[in-house]
């Protein structure tokens, strides 16, 4: 029986190929004995500032080598990693170490600064240079013995999520959680260690943790894509097509980017073998387009909030899709169920939307020092009134079609009361980028002037009635957008998703 996700590394790629290239960052490579040695540097030095075990250990650094090591270190300290982003907002950085309220930082010389300038003491900071070097120092069976301490339900990571305070909230994930969707994702998917996988998520962002673990258990080599790379489609297809890279895990948005400026035409990418995206819904005109020119490549949709850990539906697109079709997020990953209730609290029946909501060991422990937002997101399965059982609300609505498969409606927040019809913002974007010149959209409502506004992508400004009269034939008149904002550039959030939130506060 696996305990912890460290077993992974421990049974599986130490034992296989110690000296395959595990980490491949900006040129240079770490082998997985390598990649073993700092880690365990690391934990030594965690452990000389601190017994402590399941507690959160904040990365701040950006993805890359030096961050993959410290989250390893920090796991085999016994306790678990918080990556945060160093492109954070100050208030917003503070907000999260305030809240995690941790004895040790991992950070490095030159990220440093930036903490020092919060006003975190210089003693809680730990460097990550001082683990990656040639020197052994730690006690190998003293390190391993103290994980006999651990459980499955201890928490392995923490991955912070907007909060409607203005603080993200921080949800813990436990080994049993990630070792059930991970054991999962590698008997479906078929992965055997072959991966060479282009590593673009940023560490913050849950689409990691399978990375990171298929490296640790299978061999594959996690090739560090610069992160700048993802605002340049050109030069990230270069890339990809310059490595010999052959899976792909993104979020939607870089890659409807790439369809829409027609990258793929001449690019070399006939190794990628699998292709999986996460985080928000895919166009299906775009990943057509992905699919005629990676004919050879598996393409599956992964739906789930961070509560879940990585995802907890999958669909592998394995039929013909017109472009004005929507794509389903599928069938409930292995050892997980998907309740879809109806606003009675009962099993929503086929085509009826409700509430999509999960119950299993997928589900995280909840939310680090914020009891009042997990019990409201934590709740008791309201099917089922014999014994404890939690499930987590998602806030997503959806509904099962036909043939059983599980089809997002959108957030129920982004469901609208307008001109007396209840309306899925989701709908109109879908229906928005069947138009050729968009590229991406996000639909908002203007409550005080009651109004359906549309920021759009394109590359020129398009008229408020073009836009309208082309709508006419997808949309009812109630569902036309009112107000119109062109951008040459969609803001985004550090997961590369579109900003809602900071667009749909502009129009407050």
């Amino acid at each position: 029986m696996q305990i912890n996700i460290l077993e992974y590394l421990e049974k599986g790629a130490l034992l296989k190929c110690p000296e395959k290239t595990a980490v491949k960052d900006r040129g240079h490579c770490l082998s997985f004995a390598q990649l073993e040695q700092f880690a365990k540097n690391c934990a030594a030095l965690i452990r000389q500032r601190s017994e402590e075990t399941g507690k959160p250990v904040p990365v701040f650094l950006p993805k890359s080598a030096q961050n993959i090591v410290a989250d390893l270190g920090i796991l085999y300290s016994g306790n678990a990693y918080a990556n945060l982003d160093v492109k954070s907002p100050p208030l917003r950085l503070k907000g999260m170490l305030d809240n995690l309220d941790a004895q040790v930082i991992i950070t490095s010389a030159q990220c440093s600064e930036t903490l020092c300038t919060l006003g975190v003491s210089a003693e809680k900071l730990l460097f990550i240079e001082q683990a990656m070097v040639e020197e052994i120092f730690y006690d190998n069976p003293s390190l391993l013995k103290r994980l006999d301490t651990l459980i499955d339900t201890d928490p392995c990571c923490f991955i912070h999520t907007s909060g409607s305070t203005g603080t993200p909230k921080g949800v813990a994930l436990n080994h049993r959680s990630t070792i059930d969707f991970v054991d999962w994702a590698f008997e479906r998917l078929g992965l055997d260690g072959s991966e060479i996988m282009g590593s673009l998520a940023p560490s913050v962002f849950d689409a990691y943790t399978l990375e990171f673990c298929t490296m640790l258990a299978k061999g594959a080599t996690l090739t560090v894509v610069p992160e700048h790379l993802a605002a340049f489609p050109i030069k990230l297809v270069e890339f990809i097509a310059s490595e010999p890279i052959n899976f792909l895990f993104w979020v939607p948005t870089i890659m409807v980017n790439i369809a829409n400026q027609n990258l793929l035409a001449e690019a070399a990418l006939d190794r990628i073998k699998k292709v999986l995206f996460i985080g928000e819904v895919f166009p299906t005109k775009q990943l057509n387009y992905w699919r005629r020119h990676l004919p050879q490549a598996l393409f599956a949709n992964l739906y789930g909030p961070i509560e879940i850990t990585v995802a907890c539906t999958y669909f592998i697109v394995d039929r013909d899709f017109s472009d004005d079709e929507k794509l389903p997020v599928g069938f409930p990953c292995k050892n997980t169920e998907i309740l879809i209730l109806n606003d009675n609290e009962q099993l929503a029946g086929v085509g009826e939307p409700g509430e999509i909501c999960v119950r299993g060991s997928s589900i995280a422990l909840g939310y680090y020092n914020n009891p009042e937002r997990t019990a409201k997101g934590f709740v008791q399965n309201p099917v089922n009134r014999h014994y404890p059982e939690l499930i987590y609300r998602t806030g997503d609505s959806g509904y099962r079609n036909e043939r059983g498969e599980i089809m997002l409606l959108g957030r129920k927040d982004f469901q609208i009361k307008h001109l007396g019809y209840r309306i899925e913002l989701g709908e109109i974007e879908h229906a928005v980028l069947q138009l050729g010149e968009i590229r991406n959209c996000c639909a908002t409502y203007n409550h005080s002037q009651k109004e359906i506004v549309l920021f759009y992508e394109s590359d020129t400004e398009m008229s408020p009635a073009c836009i309208r009269e082309r709508l006419a034939p997808l949309l009812p008149k109630y569902m036309l957008p009112t107000a119109f904002h062109w951008m040459e550039l969609m803001p985004r959030n550090p997961n590369g998703k579109i900003d809602r939130a900071l667009l749909s506060a502009s129009v407050l």
